[in-house]
């Protein structure tokens, strides 16, 4: 009975001390997207399809939206009419890239995956929220939520 209670007062030790905040590292960093170069290259049949593709390599703001911190470069493949794209790209910035992948949705928010990075976030994970920043089109909030 004693060694029990030794094991678990020592397996309650060892999980008090990764809880207290041995946990990664978790950093934001919220620009701003100008759509200026986005073209679509239509599919039959003619005008919104599946498989269409949108290609683009935009300038990132900062987030007062007035320095422009980097680029991004990637492509969209339309998955359903009217609703979803599915997106793979790269932010480039002064320390690094990173890539994310997944949904671009017409008219809601999106969530993408952080697939990978390099330099400062070569060792990055989390998520990315877009955002519209206008009915237009031309503005997207990107927010990164990376885990180190």
């Amino acid at each position: 009975m004693k060694t029990y209670r030794f094991a678990t007062v020592v397996l309650l030790a060892v999980l008090l001390v990764g809880c207290a905040g041995g946990g990664p590292a978790t950093t934001t960093l919220h620009v701003i997207e100008h759509a200026d170069t986005d073209v679509v290259g239509d599919v039959a049949p003619e005008g919104d399809s599946v498989g269409d593709t949108l290609g683009f390599a935009n300038p990132v703001y900062d987030e007062s939206n007035t320095q422009q911190l980097g680029t991004d470069n990637g492509f969209c493949v339309r998955t359903a009419v009217g609703e979803a794209w599915e997106c793979v790209w790269t932010i480039n910035l002064a320390k690094g890239q990173i890539t994310v992948e997944g949904p671009f949705y017409d008219a809601k928010d999106s969530t993408l995956a952080i697939t990978g990075g390099t330099g400062e976030y070569s060792q990055v994970r989390g998520e990315m929220t877009l955002h519209a920043r206008n009915a237009q089109g031309t503005e997207f909030d990107f927010t990164y939520t990376i885990v180190k």
